[in-house]
C-alpha cells in the first residue's frame, strides 16, 4: 500500500480514475451522455487547451511557471486574423505564428535565467505585452474567413457513422504523443525533470542548466502559439480579450494530472486528463442545464485544493520513507 502510495504514477492513476468516474456519473444522470460523440467532443472542444497544457507541464517540472500563454493565444489569434484579412498566405501565417511564440518564450527564459528574474515576473511582463498588443491591432473582433481556415475548421474525420473529430484534436494528440517521448525518452526530458528536481544537483550533475530552462520556455512558447493557432480554427475569429485566466486553466490542469508546482514530478498524459476532467465538469453542467457555468470553476478550484494537498500527503511519505531507508542504513 506504502509503495503504492509513493509511486510516481499515483496521481495519474488517481487523475484517470476520476475522470472515469465522473463520466461514469454523467452517463448514468444524463440521458445520452453516454455516447461516442460525448466523449470524442471533450477532445474537440479542448484541443488547444490540451496543447498549451503540454507545453506548461515541461515549464512546471523545470521548476518554473508561465502565465503569458493565455495572452499568446489571444494575439496569435488577433495576428493571424489580421493578416488572413490583408491577403496573407494562410501557411505563411501559421509559421510566423509559431516563430513569434518560440521567439518570444526564448526572451522570456533568457531573462529568467540569465538575469535571475522570478518565472512569475518576467512571463507576467510577456502577459501584458502580448495583451496589449491585441489592442494595437484591432480593439474589435476580427472574423477570419480563409478558405484554408474555414476548411480545417469544419474538416471531420469519421470514426464511426455517428462519431467524429477535427483535425485539430489530431494535432492535440500528436502533440500529446510527442512531448510524451520527450519527457520519458529523451535525454532533454530527463534533464528537465533533473533541474526541476534539484537545480544545484543538476548543475554538479554537468547538465546544461541554462540551455534547459530556456528551452523550455522555448517550448511553451511554441505549444502556446500553436494552441492559438488550434483555437482560431475553433471560433474563426480573433479577439484581444479572449482567454483571460487560460493560464490558470492550463496549470491547473496540469497540478490535478500530477505535476508538483515545486518542479521536478509531472506527466504530459495527466495534463492531458487534467483537462478533459474540466472539460467533462463543463459537459455535465450543460446537461443539467439549470446551472451557471461559472461552477466549472468552483469545481476545479475544489480539484484544485484536493490535488494539492495530496501532492503535500505523497511528498512528506516519500520523505519519510527516504529518512527511514537512510537511517535503516
Amino acid at each position: 500500500m506504502k509503495k503504492g502510495i509513493l509511486s510516481k504514477n499515483f496521481q495519474l492513476f488517481v487523475t484517470i480514475v476520476l475522470f472515469l468516474v465522473l463520466f461514469l456519473a454523467g452517463s448514468l444522470r444524463y440521458r445520452g451522455f453516454f455516447s461516442a460523440q460525448v466523449f470524442l467532443n471533450l477532445f474537440i472542444d479542448n484541443a488547444y487547451l490540451i496543447i498549451i497544457a503540454v507545453g506548461l507541464t515541461f515549464v512546471l517540472i523545470s521548476g518554473g511557471i508561465d502565465i503569458s500563454v493565455a495572452s499568446v493565444v489571444a494575439f496569435v489569434g488577433m495576428l493571424s486574423a489580421y493578416l488572413l484579412q490583408n491577403g496573407w498566405n494562410p501557411y505563411v501565417v501559421m509559421l510566423l505564428m509559431l516563430l513569434i511564440g518560440s521567439t518570444g518564450g526564448f526572451l522570456m527564459g533568457y531573462i529568467i535565467h540569465y538575469f535571475k528574474i522570478q518565472p512569475f515576473i518576467a512571463t507576467l511582463a510577456g502577459q501584458f505585452l502580448y495583451r496589449g498588443a491585441c489592442f494595437i491591432i484591432s480593439t474589435t473582433s476580427i472574423i477570419i474567413d480563409n478558405p484554408v481556415y474555414t476548411t480545417i475548421a469544419n474538416y471531420q474525420i469519421k470514426l464511426a457513422p455517428k462519431a467524429y473529430i477535427s483535425i485539430s484534436v489530431v494535432i492535440a494528440l500528436l502533440v500529446v504523443i510527442a512531448g510524451t517521448i520527450m519527457a520519458r525518452f529523451s535525454k532533454f526530458g530527463r534533464a528537465v525533470y533533473a533541474v526541476g528536481g534539484n537545480e544545484q544537483s543538476a548543475n554538479l550533475m554537468g547538465l546544461p542548466v541554462g540551455r534547459i530552462k530556456v528551452l523550455v520556455y522555448v517550448l511553451s512558447g511554441f505549444c502556446a502559439a500553436l494552441g492559438g493557432i488550434v483555437f482560431s480554427f475553433y471560433t474563426l475569429s480573433g479577439y484581444g480579450l479572449q482567454n483571460i485566466g487560460l493560464e490558470m486553466d492550463a496549470i491547473a490542469s496540469s497540478v490535478i494530472g500530477g505535476t508538483l508546482l515545486t518542479g521536478g514530478v509531472g506527466s504530459v498524459v495527466g495534463s492531458m486528463f487534467g483537462v478533459l476532467i474540466q472539460g467533462i465538469i463543463q459537459t455535465i453542467i450543460i446537461f443539467q442545464g439549470n446551472l451557471s457555468s461559472w461552477w466549472t470553476k468552483v469545481a476545479v478550484a475544489s480539484l484544485l485544493c484536493l490535488f494539492i494537498v495530496l501532492q503535500r500527503i505523497i511528498s512528506a511519505n516519500r520523505d519519510k520513507f527516504k529518512r527511514k531507508m537512510l537511517n535503516n542504513a
